[in-house]
């Protein structure tokens, strides 16, 4: 009986090592939208970085602490690129910097986002 249950167990362990790297994303594209959207203008045309940009940006970095969440996240801002057009990627790229904010990958749409750790 205890070796039954040790082979449960190991496999249940097994299973959630070999899971751990597909675990969902928490962040959603709507949040990731929400959070972008007062930065829209400053995408689009460039000048100063609304503060409420800055916020948008902020928390959404605070969001994205995890692989799968800052892939999710990746994803979606690409997919922006295609849902609002007008969106100059040197200003995308710059975007984090202006807002004091270290994001791991690029805002670029060339972005691969498998590879965003």
């Amino acid at each position: 009986m205890a070796g039954m249950i040790m082979k449960l167990l190991c496999s249940v362990v097994a299973c959630m090592v070999v899971s751990a790297p597909y675990a969902e994303a928490a962040i959603t594209c709507g949040v990731v939208v929400t959070k972008m959207l007062p930065c829209l203008a400053y995408l689009r045309n460039g000048g100063a970085v609304p503060v409420p940009c800055c916020n948008g940006v902020k928390s959404l970095n605070a969001a994205a602490q995890t692989t799968p969440d800052r892939k999710a996240a990746c994803v979606c801002l690409k997919n922006a690129y295609a849902s609002y057009p007008g969106i100059k990627t040197n200003y995308a790229i710059s975007l984090p910097g202006k807002c004091g904010v270290n994001i791991p990958y690029k805002l670029s749409p060339s972005t691969d986002c498998t590879k965003v750790q």
